[in-house]
């Protein structure tokens, strides 16, 4: 894949939420052929990558004391965090009268608060340079004017609320250096999508998607700061 042969990156250090399954796992294995660079790859549950440059964190990124694992982490290793991927997120398909609050708020909360609260908290391990990159995955779901689909509520809603941030935190940011920029993703084949659409098939991967991903994180910031990109062959 072109994206191999580009950035720099010796010493760089790379954080990615939600690397359990899917898109994330993926997104790691990928980053990782880079022997130049450290991935922290944070999930829940304990998940094991075969390359000696990854570091598993477990770590629940909706409470204090897992962002607090996360930050002595990437301090243990020494090196500057130069790359943070919010790729974790919760999807509840419901009906919007018969959603709950406690749905709500943990939609919310694993969507828009804990990757507002981990960058917070990471902010002072990030490197200043024309490297640095905060990537949050958003979805055509939260993408303003795209389709909406009943029953998604929450999260497209939520996902409008992530990509409303990165706009904000690429203007406070960009006089550290910080670029930051969200990807809306269409259809990708994933656990999450076969819950909000059973039996439809994407026309990408996870490992398809993860491919743009790694790319754009390491290459993304070089052309745009501050842009809500829609990555999408097809919506469902």
């Amino acid at each position: 894949m072109l994206y191999l042969c580009l950035t720099n990156l010796q010493n760089m250090l790379v954080i990615v939420t939600g690397t359990s399954k899917g898109i994330g796992h993926e997104l790691v294995k990928l980053l990782a052929v880079h022997q130049d660079l450290v991935v922290l790859a944070v999930s829940r549950t304990a998940t094991k990558f075969k390359s000696k440059n990854v570091i598993s964190v477990q770590a629940d990124i909706n409470t204090v004391s897992g962002r607090t694992k996360i930050y002595n982490a990437a301090v243990k290793t020494g090196k500057k965090v130069e790359i943070i991927i919010n790729n974790a997120g919760l999807l509840v398909k419901k009906p919007f009268e018969k959603l709950s609050e406690k749905e709500l708020l943990a939609v919310y909360s694993t969507n828009v608060f804990a990757p507002f609260l981990l960058i917070q908290k990471i902010l002072p391990l990030v490197k200043r340079n024309a490297n640095s990159h905060i990537v949050n995955i958003g979805s055509m779901g939260g993408f303003q004017g795209s389709s909406k689909f009943a029953g998604l509520s929450a999260y497209s809603s939520s996902k409008s609320a992530i990509a409303g941030l990165s706009e904000c935190l690429a203007e406070e940011l960009s006089s550290k250096k910080i670029a930051v920029n969200c990807l809306a993703l269409g259809s990708a084949q994933t656990q999450m999508l076969s819950q909000a659409f059973p039996g439809y098939k994407a026309p990408l991967s996870a490992k398809d998607m993860a491919g743009y991903i790694a790319w754009f994180a390491l290459e993304g910031q070089k052309y745009m700061n501050g842009k809500v990109i829609p990555v999408s062959l097809k919506t469902p």
